[in-house]
């Protein structure tokens, strides 16, 4: 990927919140003949087509995604591990959750493979002994494993998953979504063994101490040729197919043309014949995401970041306004029959703002939209520093303090008191110009006495 888009990715991821949960179709979205379908940007985690993304399916053997990835947490970049040895326990095979006529690559108790050449037999071939083997190895027992499975998909924000066994097979209380099964593949995605093995269409296995060399053809028919012809893709990248009765046909796969980079989930597929010819929904519905995908959306700037969106009235400063501009160019993935002009912008800023003001300062919210989908909110951002007036500071925190209701009841008190000692001011000179008045009234009379 070139700098400047991996510069702008950066920036939107910091800058950028995109609404995932409702996908940025395109007018001509297909109509995948599956429970539940997903295609979306890895690059930018944008939605380009969903399909009861959030309900809750059986996924089969796409739950070795998961122990692949735990495996690899653990050992990925370490050849000491890799390439540790391991002998198949009795155990792995008398687990309830194995089945001698499931996938398999034929390996027997006692067998010594590495750790490596297990995840091949798990992830090429959808080995189930190989999951048990290796749920052993990593946690010591399979219940353990199946423990930090479940403790892993909450981890990565898995909200409608739950796992009972490392390989997928068949129980109701095992279950997980299109949507969780994403998160899952991207945080596997992230270890370069995970791509390296379920993007081989083969991989030969060296003689063991219980089995001459074997050579394991992948269960991935957009990858080869070798189980069915007409499936082949060569845009297709991995990753994992499964299937039960109850699960249906699933698949997940990832496919790369110029920037765009898709993962996409198909779950709950059939099997149906078309003009007498079978069909395995799972690989055909994915080739379909992907012609959408790729006819459809292309990277595209909606909207640059020295646009000027908005006046905000300014208060306390000589400056009256100050005019806001988006944190960042807004590049998403985005339908090529749209016109970015056709998107409504919902600006949510203050009704005025108070100075000072700094140049850069966040002060609300762009957010870009058509109908019910949401293509990104972005910062808004104060184009200029605006600085406060002194006075005008003065005044409003002079006001402000008196509004406080702290001061309102001590001037009340302070009213109240005032009264009364004015009051009592008033009580006492009335008391003494009426004992004044009393005592002249006595004297006159004593006066006048006397002089009879």
């Amino acid at each position: 990927m070139k700098i400047k888009r991996l510069l702008s990715v950066f920036l939107l991821c910091v800058c950028l919140s995109v609404l995932l949960a409702i996908p940025a179709q395109a007018a001509d979205a297909p109509d995948i003949r599956a429970k539940a379908a997903l295609l979306v940007d890895v690059n930018t985690d944008a939605v380009a087509y969903a399909q009861n993304i959030h309900e809750q399916n059986y996924p089969a053997s796409l739950t070795k995604v998961m122990t692949a990835l735990l495996i690899l947490e653990k050992a990925s970049g370490n050849d000491a591990l890799l390439t540790q040895e391991v002998t198949a326990p009795e155990s792995a095979f008398a687990s309830p959750y194995y089945a001698a006529d499931g996938s398999t690559a034929g390996i027997k108790a006692g067998e010594v493979l590495t750790v490596k050449q297990l995840l091949q037999c798990m992830l090429i071939v959808s080995a189930n002994e190989a999951c048990n083997i290796l749920a052993e190895w990593h946690s010591g027992s399979i219940s353990a494993f199946v423990d930090a499975m479940n403790a892993k998909a909450e981890a990565l924000g898995c909200e409608d998953t739950h796992f009972v066994n490392p390989s997928g097979i068949h129980d109701p209380d095992h279950y997980t979504s299109a949507w969780d099964l994403y998160l899952i593949t991207k945080a596997a995605m992230e270890y370069p063994e995970f791509m390296e093995i379920c993007d081989s269409a083969s991989a030969t296995i060296p003689a063991t101490n219980l089995s001459p060399e074997r050579t394991l053809y992948t269960t991935n028919n957009l990858l080869s040729n070798w189980r069915v012809i007409g499936y082949r893709d060569k845009r297709a990248h991995g990753i994992k197919t499964g299937s039960t009765d109850a699960a249906g046909h699933c698949l997940i796969s990832s496919a790369q043309q110029g920037e765009l980079h898709y993962v996409s989930v198909v779950m709950g597929a059939e099997r149906i014949e078309e003009n007498g010819v079978g069909n395995l929904l799972n690989f055909s519905e994915t080739s379909r995401l992907f012609d959408y995908g790729f006819g459809s959306f292309s990277y595209r700037t909606i909207l640059k970041n020295t646009e000027i969106i908005q006046e905000v009235p300014v208060s306390l400063s000589k400056t009256d306004y100050v005019t806001v501009h988006p944190a960042a160019d807004v590049e998403v993935l985005f339908p090529k029959d749209l016109d970015p002009a056709e998107l409504e912008r919902v600006v949510t800023l203050p009704k005025e703002l108070e100075a000072p003001i700094t140049a850069g300062q966040k002060l609300g919210t762009l957010e870009l939209k058509k109908g019910d989908i949401s293509y990104a909110t972005v910062d808004l951002l104060a184009s200029s520093a605006v600085e406060a007036d002194r006075f005008m500071t003065f005044r409003h925190n002079t006001v402000l303090f008196f509004q406080k209701p702290a001061v309102k009841i001590i001037a009340i008190v302070l009213a109240v008191l005032l009264v009364v000692l004015l009051l009592l001011r008033l009580t006492g000179l009335s008391r003494r110009r009426r004992y004044g008045r009393s005592a002249r009234g006595y004297s006159s009379g004593y006066r006048g006495r006397r002089r009879r």
